[in-house]
């Protein structure tokens, strides 16, 4: 079973997408900071990581940033999404090795669930 990294927040969306994950067959946990992800990270290695780039204190590229730098976590499939449809930032993550950059509103939670498969093994 495939573990997700579920980097958000907002509670109420994280428990939504940790939930359709589930139900889609995926082991999902949750980090509702990029602090506490660097954490989980030092114990657990994840198949992927879903990235919301707005996040409290370091954002979303920040974190991106470290893990891309660290041989443990730097080969981990990172899916940005977020509400900042903002091109600089966008390029940035991508640029940091993010394989897609996906704006919230445009996908429902099983939509999403559809995109990040394709960056998990099949």
């Amino acid at each position: 079973m495939f573990k997700v990294l579920i980097v958000e927040d907002e509670k109420i969306l994280a428990e939504m997408y940790k939930d359709k994950l589930k139900e889609a067959g995926y082991e999902a946990d949750l980090a509702f900071s990029s602090e506490e992800a660097l954490e989980y990270l030092k114990k657990k290695k994840p198949d992927l990581i879903l990235l919301d780039i707005l996040l409290p204190r370091e954002n979303g590229t920040i974190f991106l940033r470290k893990i891309k730098k660290l041989k443990k976590t730097a080969e981990i499939p990172v899916v940005a999404f977020s509400n900042y449809d903002e091109p600089k930032t966008k390029k940035e993550t991508l640029d940091l090795g993010a394989k897609d950059y996906l704006i919230k509103t445009a996908y429902t939670p099983q939509q999403l669930v559809d995109q990040i498969r394709n960056f998990l093994p099949q």
